[in-house]
């Protein structure tokens, strides 16, 4: 079973009424709370329609961008690492995170330095390697901290670097298949894909970048169809869920989910 793209569990969580004050890079206007939640729901009966068991956690009131939780945790099949958020808002939802991983895992491990700081968005796992993306949420001291805890369970990381102006990683890639990445040209201009097969998203659908492969099905937000079109006649089963209220929070289809297939 592909550890990358296959998985049994999903936890989600509910968006809170704060999500209002969620953070931005642009000011696009505030998400309406109720069309965001339609669009979660569709989120999250995809995930199960794979057969998958999905963990809806309640909304945090207090954390506004607590729905994106896929920054909290890096989940990989021998255990998981709790993350340390790099918007120092959001540092609290990662020890709200923990106690889930802990009824689901044996070995849950935390980024726990002072100095260090790295979210799940700039994480992308392969079959082969762990690639982390260095970004104004993930510093040098944090990706070295994580590299410390996953060598145990076999995995090797490889840093590499955000594209400027961009909030994480994910934002501009993902992964479709265990050797193919789906990717702006920005980002798989500066080689860091070398040795995997790279679909670039079309022109001026750089949003569309981040989608999730889960079991069978590509999940990728609306309104993209070159994009669209062209993971399609790449053979893969393409299922658009409507993303516009969390795009104006910078988020995207990996943000909404921790994916994974614990062993306990």
């Amino acid at each position: 079973m592909s550890f990358s793209i296959q998985f049994t569990h999903a936890i989600t969580r509910r968006p809170a009424a704060s999500i209002t004050r969620g953070l931005r890079a642009v000011d696009t206007g505030n998400p309406d709370l109720a069309l965001m939640q339609a669009h979660h729901d569709s989120y999250i009966a995809t995930l199960r329609e794979t057969g998958a068991t999905v963990i809806e956690l309640p909304p945090l009131d207090a954390y506004p961008d607590s729905v994106f939780v896929e920054d909290t945790a890096l989940c990989l099949p021998q255990g998981a690492v709790v993350m340390r958020p790099g918007a120092p808002s959001r540092l609290g939802e990662a020890a709200e995170m923990a106690p889930h991983l802990h009824a689901l895992y044996g070995e849950v491990v935390g980024i726990t330095g002072a100095e260090s700081f790295i979210e799940g968005g700039d994480i992308l796992v392969t079959e082969r390697e762990i690639l982390v993306g260095r970004s104004a949420r993930t510093n040098a001291a944090g990706i070295a901290e994580l590299a410390r805890l996953v060598a145990p369970w076999g995995h090797e990381l490889r840093e590499v670097h955000t594209p400027p102006g961009v909030l994480h990683f994910k934002t501009d890639c993902s992964l479709l298949d265990v050797d193919t990445i789906l990717s702006t040209t920005r980002l798989s201009a500066s080689g860091c894909f070398d040795g995997y097969r790279v679909i670039d998203v079309a022109e001026g659908e750089e949003a569309a970048a981040n989608t999730i492969r889960f079991n069978d099905l590509v999940l990728m937000p609306a309104g993209f169809p070159r994009t669209r079109d062209a993971i399609a006649a790449a053979g893969y089963t393409v299922r658009e869920i409507g993303n516009s209220e969390c795009a104006k929070l910078d988020g995207g289809m990996s943000c909404l989910s921790l994916r994974f297939t614990p062993r306990k």
